[in-house]
């Protein structure tokens, strides 16, 4: 079995902080956390740990591991991501700061991969992203036949985890594919 990951680079690490600052107290729940803005900035993703918990040998081989996002200041960032095993795809944000076209992104290499490379019979799609945006094409791919999985922090859209074949939640994981930048 192969599995193919598709990965929402700052849906993760933006809700990754917020997990992060209800469990270090700054914030009594994840809804308060997201009202309130309130972010662990401590807390990192660690890319190498990231791939080896979603891409591992104990989970199967690798069809592939994409990764998209927006620019952070300077390209060793994304240089590093890509050592660490991921193919990215990186979008300029907006001129309001806001990123486009990561989730259409997503959703449309999800569906040409499906279709294309994808052996439903044998193999495992692995979305890490928590929009209920991608709930469609989950929805769609299931009842084609196809294995889902949905991999995020406990709060993903209730939509897209009932639409998944499973729902792994990265709360537990927290510390596993996540480190501490003073620690």
């Amino acid at each position: 079995m192969k599995t193919y990951t598709y990965i929402d680079n700052s849906n993760l690490f933006i809700e990754g902080r917020r997990v992060s600052a209800v469990d270090k107290g700054m914030a009594p729940n994840i809804y308060d956390a997201m009202n309130h803005r309130i972010l662990d900035f401590d807390w990192e993703i660690s890319y190498r740990d990231l791939h080896d918990f979603l891409c591992g040998q104990n989970r199967s081989e690798i069809g592939g591991a994409k990764l998209w996002g927006s620019p952070p200041p300077g390209d060793t960032f994304w240089n590093h991501v890509e050592r660490q095993g991921f193919e990215k795809t990186v979008f300029d944000k907006n001129f309001q700061g806001k990123e486009k076209k990561v989730d259409v992104a997503i959703a449309h290499a999800i569906t040409k991969d499906a279709y294309t490379v994808v052996d439903k019979d044998n193999d495992e799609i692995a979305l890490v992203a928590g929009d209920k945006d991608f709930e469609p094409v989950v929805s769609d791919l299931v009842s084609e036949g196809y294995k889902v999985q949905v991999v995020f922090w406990d709060h993903a859209a209730k939509e897209l985890r009932d639409a998944a074949s499973e729902f792994l939640s990265l709360n537990q994981y927290l510390s596993v594919i996540g480190k501490y930048k003073n620690s």
